[in-house]
């Protein structure tokens, strides 16, 4: 379907069609309605450009997505879909970044004005990325939370009230003695967000508590290890909180090797749990929910470019089997 097309079945010339895609020139009410029918009854979708001319936009939103060894993949994938699926609901259209592209892609989208709009996940505690997103001329919605949040947008699970929450879940169940296997630790060399918010509301609920508590950061393929060594070194041990997708059935594996499965050893999961995994007691990642609020927050930026605020959502613990009250 071309424009020429349109404006055969509305009885004008092509010019005029364009004018009314563009608002370009001044057409009477009686002939844009004409159009606008003809293009309805054809199912005409205009070329992106003569959009883009219509609204002075793109009608596309960059998503800056971490491709890293130590990410796992099915829950950045969850939240890039989830943008994905809301950006469409809004007729946008998504361009993708890597995280390794830095700065540096955050000024070339910008300059080239591809986009209308930019949402950023894996936000660091010191991003580097923050300076130049305030410096750009363009939209922008981070999924986590910098330690400096001035004149910036962003929406993430409270993960220092999961860390908390997790803790005294297992305090009031009168676990006293818990570990807490986060992120490897490159995760936390590089202070991403999200998890060095995790760990101190792990560490203040712990000592809020009065309960013992360590933290350690872990890999897949350092699980076993791990475990082996907490076996060893806390014969009390009787809660556990596990903060890492991509280790956690490693983990299980590793204590039923032990002879220790849940709820001997009372687990909470702080994320999403893979297919097929255990009723395990949780603190659900609301990707979803992030992706949808975060296009839906820079929608709302695009329209209104002085808006600016923080959004925490609130983490609930899920009751599983895999915690109760510790024995002996």
């Amino acid at each position: 379907m071309r424009i020429s097309d349109v404006a055969r079945h509305a009885g004008v010339s092509p010019s005029t069609v364009s004018y009314v895609l563009s608002g370009k020139r001044s057409i009477s009410e009686t002939t844009r309605r004409r159009v606008l029918d003809s293009i309805d009854a054809l199912g005409y979708r205009p070329h992106a450009g003569a959009r883009s001319l219509a609204s002075r936009r793109s009608n596309v939103l960059a998503l800056v997505v971490p491709l890293r060894e130590d990410v796992h993949v099915p829950v950045a994938m969850r939240f890039a879909v989830s943008v994905v699926t809301a950006a469409r609901a809004h007729d946008h259209d998504v361009l993708l970044l890597t995280q390794g592209e830095g700065p540096a892609g955050l000024h070339r989208v910008a300059g080239s004005a591809m986009v209308d709009g930019i949402v950023v996940m894996d936000v660091e505690t010191d991003d580097a990325r923050v300076p130049v997103l305030r410096s750009l001329d363009l939209p922008s919605v981070l999924i986590g939370v910098p330690a400096d949040t001035e004149g910036l947008t962003c929406v993430d699970l409270d993960f220092a009230a999961a860390g908390a929450a997790c803790v005294h879940h297992l305090a009031d169940l009168g676990h006293r003695d818990i570990a807490f296997v986060g992120q490897p630790a490159s995760v936390y060399e590089r202070r991403t967000g999200f998890a060095e918010r995790t760990l101190t509301g792990f560490e203040a609920a712990a000592l809020e508590r009065g309960v013992r508590a360590t933290s350690h950061p872990c890999d897949p393929a350092g699980a076993r290890e791990l475990v082996a060594g907490l076996v060893r070194d806390r014969p009390g041990l009787t809660g556990l909180i596990v903060h890492n997708e991509a280790s956690l059935a490693p983990l299980l594996d590793a204590f039923a090797d032990h002879g220790r499965v849940p709820p001997e050893i009372s687990v909470v999961a702080l994320g999403s749990l893979p297919p097929g995994a255990p009723d395990l007691t949780r603190v659900e990642l609301p990707a979803e929910e992030l992706g949808a609020r975060a296009v839906s927050l820079l929608m709302d930026l695009i329209d209104d470019p002085g808006r600016a605020e923080v959004t925490l959502l609130e983490p609930r613990v899920v009751p599983g089997r895999s915690t109760a009250p510790p024995t002996g």
